[in-house]
């Protein structure tokens, strides 16, 4: 038979992978409903938003201010040019600079759009107390090592996708 003090942790480990669980859901949802309702991905609506607020922005420094890859950004470039949403350019100064602007159709798509996921969580984390962020922070973190996750690069966007290896990440172990 197990003690109070066994069963308060276990509830308390439920409540924590149950909380880690609905975050990953909350993504999840969002991201379909993106997908079903408006045809487009986090990332894709991130990187339309991003070139929306700016004038002249180059491949790599989309790359950079969105924190994906150069690689992931190209791609999904692709997809948008696809849709007429983007149009990439190279530079007339530097012919090696590929610059991205938004097309009236983007810019349309992006009136109608809906706002990512991030952008509900950061309008309300910022209005938490600082000591409360650094806690959210700090919680966080722990439960990254606790995973042994630490090593898995990741950009700041909220969105979920597809495995792309079936080799595990590094620091994941699996049964």
């Amino acid at each position: 038979m197990k003690d109070c003090k066994t069963l308060e942790n276990d509830t308390i480990t439920d409540d924590v992978l149950s909380a880690i669980r609905q975050i990953t859901q909350a993504i999840d949802l969002h991201s379909r409903h993106l997908v079903k309702k408006h045809n487009i991905t986090g990332p894709q609506l991130i990187i339309l938003k991003v070139i929306a607020n700016n004038t002249v922005l180059s491949v790599s420094e989309l790359a950079s201010q969105t924190s994906l890859s150069l690689s992931t950004v190209t791609g999904i470039l692709a997809r948008l040019e696809k849709r007429n949403f983007v149009k990439r350019t190279k530079s007339e100064q530097d012919k090696r600079r590929v610059n991205v602007e938004l097309t009236s159709q983007g810019s349309a798509f992006l009136e109608q759009a809906p706002k990512p996921l991030q952008d509900r969580f950061i309008a309300g984390f910022d209005r938490l107390e600082s000591w409360e962020r650094m806690m959210i922070l700090s919680s966080l973190q722990r439960l990254v090592s606790l995973m042994k996750a630490e090593d898995i690069d990741v950009s700041p966007i909220l969105a979920t996708g597809p495995i792309t290896a079936s080799i595990p990440s590094p620091g994941i172990e699996t049964d």
